[in-house]
């Protein structure tokens, strides 16, 4: 049984259909990528599968649950947690108090700092900046507090939604080694990215959009080689 499981899913926004009849599966232990242009429903799939929107049609079901209809807290406690587009960390409140916030949701205090100390162990700089205001950390430091914050919430399943936008190709490269790391220590991973070699090139498999709907499906190695693929995201 997939971890995460998406049937004939449709998302509205009014009388605009941003996702189209869209299934797909996210198995234990797997990175799975959804690439596509801009526009072509990722980020909608994303906060649908979060609960931050309501689909219009179609299933969720997460370790053999259905979740369209749960609350977006109730998600995140049964071990889903999003790194949503932009970072989105918290200015006003520091390093340390970000990375608190992904905990809310976990009384368990010894837990919840051997989580931390686990997070700073994957990202050094944070550590050094536990201080410091979380709206003064560079594009790519800020990545890194999105990625920590939701790990402190022990995800089972992680959702990455375009965590390379707007970085530096130094801050990318160490990204997603990152994430790579992120899954050897048994995390599931599921991916979205307009940088289609870089998440192909790390995917164990990958669905591609084209406006709502999923068009191409295989392993990451296999959407690498389609000349589909290469002609449309990686110029070839």
């Amino acid at each position: 049984m997939a971890m995460l499981e998406v049937k004939n899913l449709d998302v509205h926004y009014g009388v605009i259909q941003g996702v189209r009849d869209v299934s797909f599966e996210v198995n234990q232990g797997e990175v799975v990528s959804l690439i596509g242009a801009n526009g072509a429903g990722k980020t909608s799939i994303l906060r649908t599968i979060s609960g931050l929107v309501r689909p219009s049609n179609g299933t969720i079901t997460f370790e053999g649950q259905e979740i369209q209809k749960t609350p977006a807290q109730k998600i995140v406690a049964s071990g889903l947690s999003q790194v949503p587009e932009g970072r989105h960390v918290f200015p006003g409140l520091s390093v340390l108090e970000n990375l608190e916030m992904g905990a809310f949701l976990r009384k368990n205090r010894e837990e919840n700092a051997q989580n931390l100390k686990h997070v700073f162990q994957r990202f050094p700089r944070l550590e050094e900046r536990k201080t410091q205001d979380a709206a003064t950390l560079s594009g790519g430091e800020q990545q890194m507090l999105a990625m920590g914050r939701a790990l402190m919430s022990q995800p089972k399943l992680l959702l990455l939604d375009e965590p390379s936008m707007g970085l530096a190709p130094i801050f990318i490269q160490e990204i997603f080694e990152i994430i790579k790391d992120i899954q050897k220590q048994g995390t599931t991973v599921l991916l979205i990215e307009q940088n289609a070699n870089m998440a192909l090139s790390i995917a164990d498999r990958g669905y591609v959009l084209e406006t709502g709907k999923v068009i191409l499906s295989g392993t990451g190695q296999e959407l690498l080689a389609s000349d589909e693929v290469r002609k449309a995201y990686l110029g070839g």
